[in-house]
């Protein structure tokens, strides 16, 4: 499928910005939160003025607590206003890709949750975000849906500095950071994701895709190797439990994530997140 206008909810954000690089050979449609908020309910009103060839959308509420607290806004943003998107594309016949994220999962399984694994969230968040997957589906066959995990990367996310960038400058600045070792899960480095988002719509592979770097490490275990790599001191790093920062939020403790789509689409396995962060790191480094 050849996109020539492709609308990027949220586009501001890590993975919006790598969305904007991979599609740079297209015309980029990326209205900022002020003219377009996700909750206003105007999606048809945008599509029809932008006649965009596909929609992206990588807007959601992410933080935990805000979703604990207000599970009007949590629903109405990452479930009511991903069907109304999913459906204003459908009736158009275009096709839309949307973001959803591993804690969909309960976390008590101990292999990687593929993409035919019974979801079972135990956050507001997570239950949002099945909702907007279920009502994203309900609209029409042409919707793809994107699984991804712990996103890092060169820019800063919407949540503020990603986890592996401030634990690098506290390192640097002599400074001790504590890391959760008992939650494992798959890392996603955003350009590997976006490369990989553009690859899916233009197969117009629709359906369900787990899109992570290849692996699973503890958070600990993901940080300690960017300290390596950048070589920085791994003294710097205290290995927590998650119950001593937990405020009650059930998380899910394992929430690894396998692709299963990729090869019988004939796309290239993601590369194992060690790789994704050499070159985080080396790219971090160069500029």
């Amino acid at each position: 499928m050849t996109s020539s206008r492709v609308l990027i909810i949220g586009a501001s954000g890590q993975l919006g910005a790598a969305l904007r690089s991979v599609f740079a050979d297209r015309q980029l449609i990326t209205p900022p939160r002020a003219d377009f908020d996700l909750a206003c309910n105007r999606a048809r009103d945008l599509l029809d003025a932008t006649l965009a060839d596909v929609v992206i959308n990588c807007a959601a509420l992410h933080k935990l607590d805000d979703c604990e607290s207000d599970l009007s806004r949590a629903f109405a943003i990452n479930a009511i206003a991903v069907g109304d998107l999913a459906a204003a594309c459908a009736e158009r016949e275009i096709p839309f890709a949307t973001i959803s994220t591993d804690y969909v999962f309960d976390g008590t399984h101990r292999q990687p949750y593929t993409e035919s694994d019974v979801t079972m969230p135990r956050t507001a968040y997570g239950i949002s975000k099945l909702a907007g997957e279920l009502l994203a589906r309900r609209s029409g066959p042409k919707c793809i849906i994107i699984r991804s995990a712990g996103l890092f990367g060169a820019a800063s996310s919407n949540k503020g500095m990603t986890l592996i960038e401030r634990v690098l400058r506290q390192a640097k600045r002599g400074e001790q950071s504590a890391v959760v070792q008992d939650v494992v899960f798959s890392p996603s480095y955003v350009p590997h994701v976006a490369r990989a988002i553009r690859a899916l719509i233009d197969a117009e592979a629709f359906g369900t895709h787990h899109v992570t770097n290849d692996g699973e490490c503890s958070w600990y275990d993901f940080v300690r190797y960017g300290l390596e790599q950048a070589g920085l001191p791994t003294t710097s790093l205290l290995p927590i439990e998650y119950r001593s920062v937990s405020n009650g939020i059930e998380r899910p403790q394992y929430s690894a994530m396998r692709n299963t789509t990729f090869a019988g689409l004939g796309l290239p396995a993601m590369p194992s997140w060690r790789d994704a962060v050499c070159e985080y790191v080396r790219l971090r480094d160069a500029v």
